[in-house]
C-alpha cells in the first residue's frame, strides 16, 4: 500500500502555559498543504525501515513510522512490515512532516490488516506518537487546542489564492525552539491568542493584524534570514506571510 503524507502550515500559533505532563498548551489553525512525502508499507518477514532522499542519521528505533508499527502491535497482532519512506517534506521546517508520516502509518496499517480501529481510537494512538499527529489523520483545516488533541473543523475558502512555502535550508529542532521560548518568557506572561471567530470572519488582507506566531519572537533574532524571507514575501505583494510552526519554513 502506498500513501502520500501531506504537511501543514500554521495560521497563527500561540504557546500558552506549560502543562503538568511537560507539554505546552497551544492554540493554532492548522491548514493541510499538498507538499507530500511518499510512504509504502508491504508485508515482510521482519519490521524494517528504508529511508530515501534524506541525510538525517536517525536510529531506526527512533523513527516515528516504526514507533507507530510497534504501538499498534501492542494493541493487536499483525504481520511484520517493510516501510519505504521517500522524504520530500523538509525536516526541522515547522511543517509537521514527521507527524504526518506517523499518522499515515497508523491509517495504512489499520486498513491493510483490517484492524478495525475507529478514528477516535486512532486519534488516541496518534497523540501517543506526537502532539501534531492527530491532525494528520484527516486532510481538513482544523482549530487546534490543548497539546494538539482538541481538534475542531473550520472552513476556509481560498478563492483566487495560492500558497507558496519556502524552506530556507535551516533545521530547527522543536524542543530547541520551545526552550528558547521558555527562557525568553521568564518573569513574563504568555501571549494571549487571537480571537478564532475574528480570524475566520476576516479577509486574508486583515490577517496580519490578528495573527501571530509566538516562535517568531525568539527564532527571528537568532536567524534574521528567516525574518528577511517573511519581509520579502510582503515586499513582493503577498497578502499574508508567516513562519510555520517552530520554523524554519515561511509561507
Amino acid at each position: 500500500m502506498v500513501s502520500f503524507p501531506h504537511c501543514k502550515i500554521n495560521l497563527g500559533l500561540s504557546i500558552l502555559d506549560r502543562r503538568g505532563d511537560g507539554y505546552h498548551n497551544l492554540q493554532s489553525i492548522f491548514i493541510p498543504v499538498n507538499w507530500c512525502d511518499a510512504l509504502e508499507i508491504i508485508p515482510a518477514e521482519k519490521d524494517e525501515l528504508f529511508l530515501y532522499n534524506t541525510t538525517l542519521d536517525v536510529p531506526p528505533e527512533k523513527n516515528i513510522c516504526l514507533k507507530a508499527v510497534q504501538l499498534l502491535r501492542r494493541k493487536k497482532d499483525f504481520p511484520f512490515v517493510h516501510i519505504h519512506l521517500i522524504k520530500i517534506i523538509p525536516v526541522g521546517a515547522g511543517l509537521g512532516g514527521g507527524s504526518s508520516n506517523g499518522a499515515h502509518t497508523l491509517l495504512m496499517l489499520n486498513e491493510m490488516f483490517h484492524l478495525g480501529f475507529s478514528m477516535e481510537q486512532l486519534s488516541e494512538f496518534a497523540l501517543e506518537l506526537g502532539s501534531d499527529c492527530p491532525f494528520f489523520l484527516q486532510k481538513i483545516p482544523m482549530w487546534v487546542e490543548g497539546r494538539g488533541e482538541k481538534l475542531e473543523k473550520v472552513f476556509f475558502e481560498f478563492k483566487n489564492c495560492s500558497i507558496a512555502v519556502v524552506f530556507p535550508q535551516i533545521h530547527i529542532e522543536t524542543k530547541f525552539a520551545f526552550r528558547l521560548l521558555e527562557e525568553n518568557r521568564i518573569g513574563k506572561t504568555g501571549n494571549v491568542f487571537f480571537n478564532k471567530e475574528k480570524v475566520l470572519k476576516n479577509q486574508i488582507e486583515d490577517w496580519k493584524n490578528v495573527l501571530h506566531n509566538d516562535f517568531e519572537d525568539v527564532i527571528f533574532p537568532l536567524y534574521p534570514e528567516i525574518e528577511s524571507l517573511k519581509k520579502y514575501f510582503f515586499d513582493q505583494g503577498a497578502t499574508f506571510a508567516s513562519m510555520s510552526g517552530s520554523g524554519s519554513s515561511v509561507y
